[in-house]
């Protein structure tokens, strides 16, 4: 299959009283439809990694190709663009805005794109939410869900505009242990599903062990890189 996402030489150095490089030389691809873990200690660089490649950051050198696309050079208008379209992103925390109910949060990513409603649109919303056993809570106020119904919301949200590729930072961190295997549960669910790819950072080795790639980041760089 090819690639959505690719790394090429990627290096990150923040700047300050003293340069601190937290990459180097990074270089991954991930397939069309592949599932795949990151994992690595705190401070080695993995979200780092994750943030450059859902262009919330960029590299200090290096090349990122998304669907074929080269992104250096693209102005931030253009690289949010990209994001919305190309990109779905789970968080540790799930980030509903309080004030709107768990369907209104879904839509945001549509409605980022455009300037209203549209039946088409709640209708995907709908069938994600149902998916994702969130029907009867999808007009609640997002704070009167439980946890894990917070984190399926998001998931939800993260699909709403069919991006190719998911990236997903600890996403089940701040879950218990059957909540989390439940949220897995449906990650694979939606990747076998809709061929979306997974790009899964987490700490807790026994989820990425379930996945078909585990990618370890040691100081900056790919210690690891296991294909089952």
């Amino acid at each position: 299959m090819a690639d959505v996402l690719e790394a090429r030489k990627i290096s990150k150095i923040y700047s300050g009283a003293v340069d601190t490089q937290v990459l180097y030389d990074i270089d991954l691809a991930f397939a069309e439809g592949s599932f795949n873990s990151i994992i690595g200690q705190s401070g080695s660089g993995k979200s780092t990694l994750l943030n450059i490649l859902g262009t919330l950051d960029r590299p200090t050198s290096g090349e990122l190709i998304i669907n074929g696309r080269p992104t250096t050079g693209m102005r931030k208008n253009e690289l949010a663009e990209l994001r919305n379209e190309s990109i779905g992103f789970i968080f540790q925390f799930h980030h509903l805005l309080p004030e709107f109910t768990a369907r209104e949060n879904v839509l945001i990513p549509y409605l980022i794109r455009n300037d209203k409603d549209s039946e088409k649109a709640g209708a995907r919303a709908d069938e994600l939410m149902d998916m994702l056993g969130l029907a009867k809570v999808k007009n609640n106020n997002s704070t009167k869900m439980s946890g894990g119904q917070q984190q399926r919301a998001a998931i939800a949200r993260a699909l709403m505009n069919s991006p190719k590729i998911i990236l997903a930072d600890e996403p089940t961190g701040n879950l218990d242990s059957d909540t989390s295997a439940t949220v897995y549960d449906y990650f694979r669910m939606i990747n076998r599903k809709f061929g979306t790819t997974f790009v899964i950072i987490t700490h807790d080795r026994k989820i990425a062990e379930q996945a078909d790639r585990i990618i370890e980041i040691k100081d900056g760089r790919i210690h690891l890189d296991l294909r089952k």
